[in-house]
């Protein structure tokens, strides 16, 4: 790669500064405490909102367990990362005109470690709801995990010969990342951490919970099936369409430091998750419009969040391949990117973020509508897709100038057609 110009690394003006070290400092400090608020909620208060005065002595401390099954997971991605079969992909073109190289093997490892799992519990060694059992001490060896292993990951960006859109605000940096594609080798740590142990742990955790409910009540109801089946649908499609995440924003885009992996090994299975922690001890039914309706509204969302995505992937590799059989339209900026203006991106500029919205909806309406916490999810992904989209808006509008300006004239709607 080309060493980075002075211009890599900027001086911030000193408002920027401010900003970018206070609201890195906001989020380390509220986001975990966040987690355990409402895990606090829902197994103590059945889900309703109670104060948070006391929350910091109710964190439980790692058991041996919980760090037996993380570290004990986690190393197994590792080994499944090298050594599972797999196809190789190439990101996009780097700044110095080089492409990545990276084993897509995650169909393999997802149903791999699934099938070590279930060995697990079949053979007596855990418990089927171990996971709900070790939330608490999970969350907080995981919490303890991401701190330490964000710490290497600023150590690794700050020693590389050539360290990436650094800003010299230490705390931000560590909050950002030091470096856009940190590997050990060819072992890329942010795809791995991205694409393994927190995103098949989402799944996981939803069965040890259905387990859970089982145990507790014998049976599992219909809601507890809807969410598990729903997530294990969007998790297991993410595999099938692996190649797809080297053209999302994180991949091209984010360093990888506290936030991602935070977000990754944290946020994701730990918050994701909520409906199904909630579900444990309600065990309410559905009536058949109701899971008729919920149903429809997760597969009409999952359609066009994969029927668009597939689509804006096929036309970054293959810019002549037919669009809903015709030759695709789009708009060629002046900086040579070609920007799609037909098929389901000529309908919105980011409809598949919609379909994003639809299914996450879907997951939160069977937990029917009791206590709120349970929509939280819907409500953060909202306000993360509105706040993605201005922000990718912007960046595009620096890039690309007037021919973003045309292109928005063509393609009006950002994400819901007639509304916004």
């Amino acid at each position: 790669m080309e060493k980075p110009s002075a211009a890599a690394h900027p001086e911030l003006p000193k408002w920027l500064w401010v900003v970018n070290f206070t609201g890195a400092v906001l989020m380390m400090v509220a986001l975990p405490p966040f987690c355990y608020y409402m895990w606090n909620c829902i197994v103590e208060s059945g889900g309703a909102l109670v104060s948070p005065v006391g929350l910091f002595a109710k964190i439980p401390a790692p058991t041996l367990t919980s760090v037996e099954i993380f570290f004990g997971w986690f190393f197994l991605h590792v080994i499944l990362q090298i050594a599972a079969p797999g196809k190789t992909a190439y990101g996009l073109p780097l700044p110095d005109g080089g492409r990545l190289a990276y084993k897509m093997n995650g169909l393999f490892s997802f149903w791999f470690s699934i099938a070590v799992a279930v060995g697990v519990v079949y053979f007596g060694f855990l418990s089927p709801g171990v996971l709900y059992d070790q939330f608490g001490p999970l969350l907080t060896t995981v919490n303890i995990f991401t701190f330490v292993f964000s710490f290497y990951l600023y150590w690794l960006g700050k020693t590389s010969p050539t360290p990436e859109r650094t800003t010299r605000n230490v705390i931000y940096d560590y909050f950002m990342g030091m470096a856009l594609n940190p590997r050990i080798g060819s072992f890329d740590l942010k795809l791995f951490c991205e694409a393994r142990p927190g995103l098949i742990g989402w799944v996981l955790i939803n069965f040890s919970m259905a387990a859970k409910q089982y145990q507790l009540h014998h049976t599992v109801t219909v809601p507890m099936i809807l969410v598990c089946a729903f997530h294990f649908l969007y998790v297991a499609d993410y595999y099938f369409n692996e190649d797809a995440v080297l053209t999302t924003w994180d991949i091209k885009y984010e360093n990888f430091g506290w936030m991602l992996c935070w977000g990754d090994l944290v946020w994701v299975p730990f918050t994701y998750t909520i409906q199904a922690l909630y579900l444990v001890n309600h065990t309410h039914e559905l009536p058949g419009w109701g899971i008729a309706g919920i149903v429809a509204l997760n597969m009409t969302g999952y359609a066009i969040f994969r029927l668009t995505n597939i689509q804006k992937h096929r036309f970054r590799n293959d810019p002549t391949r037919l669009v809903w059989g015709k030759k695709p339209e789009y708009l060629t900026t002046t900086t040579g990117s070609l920007l799609l203006t037909s098929g389901w991106w000529g309908i919105a500029r980011h409809l598949n973020y919609f379909g994003d919205l639809m299914m996450g909806l879907a997951w939160c309406l069977p937990t029917l509508f009791d206590h709120p916490l349970t929509y939280f999810y819907i409500v953060y992904f909202t306000i993360l897709l509105v706040h993605r989209e201005r922000r990718d808006n912007n960046f595009c509008r620096t890039k690309y100038g007037a021919d973003w300006d045309r292109y928005c004239a063509k393609v009006r709607w950002r994400i819901i057609p007639g509304i916004y």
